[in-house]
């Protein structure tokens, strides 16, 4: 998937980069999997903003995506590659032989009229899925489920591949694309391959409007807010007094260790920071 850039008759565009979509072959939705959802803008059931900087935005059909991919030892044929408003990677349309859709997150290197399965006896390709216990040391995987049959909820986005290392007993050493080493059990599914759309990271929005559009609002310093907004609020010029670097809500933001102990920690081997190092 190219990356499309423009003559800079604009300031903003000199900077802007998109996609040039080559790779969509289907621009309507499948109706039967669509559904409307109302937005939010980072307001909780009361209508308080638990999430800043949210607001506004294109509207957008949701597309029902097949995370569980249940449908055992059942062919099914990718009829479509379709763009997805919510999300960063593609979504393949899959039809299968008894004739019912489903929508799945395109991998690398999966196109239309690849014919893919799920299941134990699925073969080891792009777009399969299966059991961890049934995928060879050292596949790439994405769609990696965390408990079995909830469907899958870690490795979803563009370019991201988590990496089986080893199979101990009742569980799986998995390397996640954070470089974090974690236990999953064998028997949780995971789809093999990298998530495709490989080139989103290099775009650039090139301007405040595109974010607005995304229904991103500006990001506002600290500093330049009230003292009764923010910790570095008030004050005289670009002061933010003698406080430390800290939250909205007064929590200190560099250095301060906010991970309690949980009853699961025991599946992380190495944490991601340690692992960069």
């Amino acid at each position: 998937m190219p990356i499309k850039t423009f003559k800079p008759y604009t300031q903003s565009r000199r900077q802007m980069s998109v996609s040039d979509f080559s790779d969509i072959t289907k621009t309507e939705p499948e109706k039967s999997l669509v559904r409307i959802v109302k937005k939010k803008s980072g307001r909780n059931n009361t209508g308080r903003i638990m999430v800043r900087f949210r607001g506004g935005g294109h509207k957008r059909f949701y597309r029902v995506i097949d995370f569980k991919r249940d449908k055992f030892n059942i062919p099914a044929e990718v009829i479509a590659i379709e763009y997805d408003p919510n999300r960063s990677s593609r979504i393949a349309l899959l039809q299968y032989q008894d004739g019912e859709k489903r929508y799945i997150i395109q991998p690398v290197g999966v196109n239309v009229g690849d014919s893919l399965m799920s299941g134990p006896d699925a073969e080891i390709r792009p777009g399969n899925s299966l059991p961890l216990t049934n995928i060879p040391v050292g596949t790439f995987m994405h769609n990696l489920e965390l408990a079995v049959g909830k469907g899958g909820q870690l490795v979803r986005s563009a370019g991201a591949a988590a990496q089986l290392l080893a199979k101990e007993g009742d569980y799986a050493r998995v390397r996640m694309p954070s470089g974090e080493i974690r236990f999953i059990r064998v028997n949780c599914h995971a789809t093999i391959g990298q998530v495709g759309n490989l080139d989103h990271e290099n775009i650039t929005m090139g301007s405040a409007g595109r974010n607005r559009h995304m229904g991103k609002k500006p990001h506002v310093r600290g500093t330049a807010m009230n003292s009764v907004d923010h910790p570095h609020g008030g004050g005289r010029g670009k002061s933010k007094g003698n406080n430390q670097p800290r939250s909205p809500w007064n929590q200190p933001a560099k250095g301060f260790k906010t991970r309690s102990k949980k009853v699961w920690d025991w599946v992380i081997v190495s944490h991601r920071n340690k692992a960069k190092k």
